[in-house]
């Protein structure tokens, strides 16, 4: 049985390791979408909109206040990269892309997955198995462990 310091030691690698490769992943995203003349907030809502969608699924999928998707969603607009179209329920508005912005996310989504370093280091295989381990720590009920 290991020690509780050589425990404590293996967690803070561990700790260490995947905090090493967010920040490298994050820095990645931050470099590929710059060359779109993007800031990173607004990228992130393009490559999520793949469908109409209110904005309070955005702020959920993106874990902020819906007052700030409001300001994404108009400098967006400005941008004319999406437009807000009226939902089956006349007080939601939905986010929707236009032309260009189709065209801004589909380019995006290419360059970060031409760029993304866990595609280029890891097989296919070793992502199979990384993906369900990422999910178990991240706490996803459907990942738990079955003993």
């Amino acid at each position: 049985m290991p020690t509780t310091e050589a425990r404590f030691a293996e967690a803070s690698r561990l700790a260490q390791l995947l905090i090493t490769i967010a920040d490298e992943a994050k820095a990645e995203f931050v470099t590929t979408v710059g060359a779109f003349g993007l800031p990173v907030p607004l990228a992130r809502v393009l490559v999520l909109l793949s469908t109409p969608a209110p904005m309070r699924d955005l702020a959920e999928q993106l874990h902020c206040d819906r007052s700030y998707i409001t300001g994404l969603a108009d400098q967006l607009e400005e941008r004319g990269l999406i437009t807000r179209i009226p939902g089956t329920d006349r007080r939601v508005k939905l986010l929707t892309l236009t032309d260009a912005g189709e065209a801004m996310r589909d380019q995006i989504s290419t360059a970060v997955a031409e760029r993304n370093m866990i595609l280029l280091r890891l097989t296919d295989a070793e992502r199979r198995t990384l993906a369900p381990l990422l999910e178990r720590l991240q706490g996803d009920p459907d990942a738990a462990c079955n003993p």
